[in-house]
């Protein structure tokens, strides 16, 4: 039991790490909380400063996951792995640091579905790229995309602990993105491409 706590803590403590903030703050000298959707995450990274200050913010939001799985692992097998993957989006979505507010969760889940099944990660990466690609919108095809990894646990059932943990992060995911689902049911929420300048 102390092995898992101390997975869960070392996960959230790395969620934390808020890249898009860090990037933004020190590297182009603004605080992104201020613009766009007010979230500290690598869609309005891209929203606000374009690709290429969004790409090494949606990599080290992976990579976290990553670490995380596999440090949850290392502590504590494969229970801890999962316990790890739900700390590290909730630091990610909810850190400390920042007063809690952070980012939606999605980069970082994904780099912890790449330790958990890398198969599944890569079928529910593909989905959320058609939807965005389709529909040009990030978070219905974020949404959709985590939709699917829990279908296909559902499908692909392996284990309770693991259909949990599919479940844990599809609700956090669709819980964060709550106020992106009234402007797509408004017609008001914005396209790729479409950018907030910095002020």
């Amino acid at each position: 039991m102390l092995k898992i706590f101390v997975a869960l803590l070392l996960a959230y403590l790395i969620g934390c790490i808020n890249n898009a903030y860090i990037f933004t703050k020190y590297i182009k000298k603004t605080d992104i909380r201020k613009f766009g959707s007010g979230n500290a995450g690598a869609t309005n990274v891209l929203r606000v400063l374009g690709i290429k200050a969004a790409l090494p913010v949606f990599a080290f939001d992976v990579l976290k996951g990553v670490i995380a799985g596999l440090l949850g692992r290392l502590i504590a097998g494969d229970i801890g792995g999962l316990v790890a993957g739900i700390a590290v989006v909730c630091g990610h979505n909810w850190p400390i640091f920042l007063g809690f507010r952070g980012g939606k969760g999605i980069a970082t889940s994904l780099g912890v579905i790449i330790v958990i099944n890398p198969i599944i990660a890569l079928y529910s990466l593909l989905i959320g790229v058609i939807i965005i690609t389709i529909s040009k919108y990030v978070s219905l095809g974020s949404m959709l995309g985590s939709l699917s990894f829990l279908v296909l646990n559902i499908i692909y059932f392996k284990s309770v602990n693991m259909l949990i943990f599919a479940i844990i992060l599809t609700i956090l995911a669709i819980f964060q993105h709550r106020s992106n689902i009234k402007r797509l049911l408004n017609g008001t929420e914005s396209k790729l491409g479409q950018k907030t300048k910095v002020k």
